[in-house]
């Protein structure tokens, strides 16, 4: 691989970041200004022809245990999940996913869900709006059990509320095996009245979570799935400005880096999905057609949410049973899903056979090296005969040093000669550059190499490198700054970096400028190791591989070179 381009590649990349923070960013003052006037109005978007479904319940910071002690609860359990549903409200306000925890090494396990009092309350509610004068169940109303206490697979439970006037709520709670639980809302109109009632569902939000990632390349917020149209919006844009996206098929999901919750409604009625902050963040969704509830009759409306861990092969089966297309974007891949989806699967394959992730990188690498060898081996032939043609080029610039017209031409001719093509290491890098990219997104994104270990020290393959060559890789007992902390995988990557740039072809010349140009070239392993020190383990692990297996191959390539005169 031809560093040069490589590092024209990335300085191309950061001078784009860079330009657009300083000239396209919005300004903090403008996102204060844009957040006062969002502070200014309390209501969700609505629409005349549907009711407001707006609530202002009070946030107060109490301790999780107190809030979840105060009221009666069902308990819910499977083998991934496990929480409450508070009968006040009959809101999903308690969820812990068993499986994962919240730092390496750690016994404490994810808590997802939080009572709406506590400080980082999140919880999910549905219920039904009216225009009418009929009372309905609201977040402060106390449901009464019609069932068991546990909320199991396959072990529904029920709660209702009736009303003075005669209407009868219930609410059935189902969960599956993993993180899919199901809503089936039905009113029993035992009263003398007729009116219209719009089944609604809400995700609520009183803070940012504190694991947010916060980078450029990777989307945590809300994502609008509605027929073929997927729309994605940042926490930020929320707070800045309301949105709303209409449908009749699709689903609204929140999601972190490797959690969510959704909202996926009844497909093929028309619905509504809106976004707003006001001390909170919220998502809603709500029928846009609504029912029209006539005495002794019984309607019924399910709706139902993803809560817990975006794993990508169980959302992939999600897609599938829910008939939902595009549920799989809950993974936030870009638009490099092309190349990331059949990259996860090949990597998955290699985990099953070695049972270790870190193995299947390497056996990743050798793969992407052999598919794209052809390209590697015209383009490494050309570069190594650039570099033995290093001394034949310095002649022909001493002997035209005052006709560069004609040393071109007799620069071509030498190329022409010994059939070089000064041109042709870029194509195999434009092709490889997306490939690295989208790796590095599969491992930023992919839940399952998450707390993953490799071998030694390397327990966690989605983190940076925990050794640092300041402390002799952990030998000295002291600890260093966090900008010093260089790990031995980026210290690999970085001195094989050097010595394949030693292998390639380097700037030639006598002049100011050229030595200027060297000297920069030869600092390059040494910047980009610092700049790559705190990417994930595991994508430092296949740089490092391909950067051995260019290594050998341009060795031997440049063995077999000969030049003609």
């Amino acid at each position: 691989m031809d560093l040069k381009n490589i590092i024209a590649a990335i300085a191309l990349s950061a001078a784009v970041i860079v330009l657009y923070g300083l000239f396209f960013s919005p300004t903090q003052q403008l996102s204060e200004i844009n957040k006062k006037d969002n502070n200014d109005n309390n209501e969700l978007i609505t629409k005349p022809d549907t009711p407001s479904i707006d609530e202002k319940p009070e946030v107060k910071n109490i301790k999780r245990e107190d809030v979840i002690n105060e009221s009666e609860r069902i308990n819910f359990e499977n083998e991934f999940v496990r929480g409450s549903i508070s009968l006040v409200g009959g809101v999903i306000d308690d969820l812990e996913l068993k499986t994962y925890n919240k730092t390496l090494g750690s016994k404490d396990k994810i808590q997802l869900l939080n009572p709406a009092k506590t400080t980082n309350g999140y919880t999910f509610n549905t219920g039904w709006a009216t225009k009418s004068e009929i009372q309905m169940p609201n977040s402060n109303t106390i449901w009464n059990l019609d069932s068991t206490k546990n909320l199991t697979p396959g072990s529904p439970v029920k709660i209702y509320f009736e009303n003075k006037q005669g209407v009868r709520f219930e609410r059935i709670f189902s969960l599956d095996d993993k993180y899919l639980f199901k809503v089936k809302q039905i009113i029993i109109n035992k009263s003398g009245e007729i009116f219209k009632a719009y089944p609604f569902a809400r995700i609520n939000r009183n803070n940012l979570p504190s694991d947010l990632t916060d980078f450029y390349i990777l989307h945590e917020g809300y994502t609008f799935i509605t027929g073929e149209n997927v729309e994605e919006v940042d926490y930020d844009d929320v707070e800045d400005e309301k949105y709303s996206k209409e449908g009749s098929t699709g689903v609204l999901i929140q999601g972190d880096k490797y959690w969510m919750t959704s909202i996926i409604p009844e497909q093929g009625r028309s619905f509504r999905f809106d976004l707003d902050y006001k001390n909170k963040y919220r998502a809603s969704y709500i029928d846009l057609k609504g029912y029209d509830v006539r005495p002794n009759t019984v309607t019924e409306h399910t709706v139902q949410s993803l809560i817990g861990a975006k794993e990508i092969n169980q959302i992939n089966n999600y897609k599938k049973d829910l008939n939902i297309d595009k549920l799989d974007l809950i993974v936030n891949y870009g638009v490099l899903y092309f190349i990331i989806v059949p990259m996860h699967k090949i990597l998955s394959y290699f985990f099953n056979f070695t049972g270790n992730y870190g193995y299947a990188i390497i056996l990743l690498t050798i793969l992407v090296r052999l598919v794209f060898f052809p390209l590697n081996q015209y383009s490494m032939k050309s570069m190594g005969k650039m570099k033995s043609l290093g001394p034949e080029i310095e002649i022909l610039k001493t002997r035209f040093k005052d006709d560069k017209q004609q040393l071109q031409k007799e620069m071509m001719k030498l190329y022409r000669v010994n059939g070089v093509n000064p041109a042709s290491s870029c194509f195999p890098i434009l092709i490889q550059i997306p490939i690295f990219f989208s790796l590095y997104k599969l491992l930023l994104l992919d839940l399952a190499m998450r707390h993953t270990p490799f071998v030694w020290v390397w327990q966690d393959l989605s983190a940076k490198d925990p050794l640092t060559i300041f402390n002799l890789f952990g030998l000295l007992p002291y600890n260093v700054p966090t900008f010093l902390e260089i790990g031995l995988l980026p210290v690999l990557m970085g001195s094989s970096m050097w010595l394949q740039m030693k292998l390639s072809p380097q700037p030639s010349g006598s002049d100011e400028m050229q030595k200027m140009q060297k000297k920069i070239f030869m600092l390059m392993p040494l910047f980009l190791t610092v700049i790559l020190a705190p990417f994930a383990a595991g994508l430092i692990l296949y740089w490092v591989c391909t950067n051995i297996l260019t290594i050998i191959q341009q060795y031997i390539i440049n063995r077999n070179i000969k030049i003609k005169s």
